[in-house]
């Protein structure tokens, strides 16, 4: 008769201690009142943004700006989506087009369109111009 083995059951870890409260620590960046105080925005007006349009910075950030705002206009030095831009500061696509509408209202930055590249020229054109300098 062979021994048999003892099921083991999970065990729970104990729960950590909540964090006590410090007045003078900034809020969680996850939370909706740090996302508001980023954001600053009132009337819940926004720039139409989608994830690929570009944002181009038109002036170096004003020392009036928040943070957030400076470190939108020093990235957006060469142009940068707004998804690149959601990544690079940590903060969810809703709050960056907030932030990025505020800069667009400040004439601070300029958003834009991507560029498209164009289809591929039609075939019968490109056979045309083929023939024409076989000619040459």
């Amino acid at each position: 008769m062979t021994p048999r083995r003892k099921r083991r059951l999970p065990q729970e870890a104990p729960s950590p201690p909540p964090p006590a409260p410090d007045a003078g620590e900034e809020a969680e960046a996850g939370s909706p009142e740090r996302l508001y105080a980023v954001t600053g925005l009132h009337d819940g007006g926004r720039a139409q943004l989608d994830l690929v349009t570009l944002v181009v910075a038109r002036s170096a950030p004003p020392p009036s700006g928040t943070p957030e705002q400076a470190a939108v206009l020093r990235l957006c030095s060469a142009p940068l989506s707004v998804a690149e831009l959601s990544a690079y500061l940590d903060l969810p696509f809703s709050a960056t087009t907030a932030l990025i509408t505020e800069l667009i209202g400040a004439d601070l930055v300029q958003a834009r369109a991507p560029i498209v590249r164009q289809a591929l020229p039609d075939r019968t054109l490109l056979e045309a111009v083929m023939h024409g300098l076989q000619r040459l």
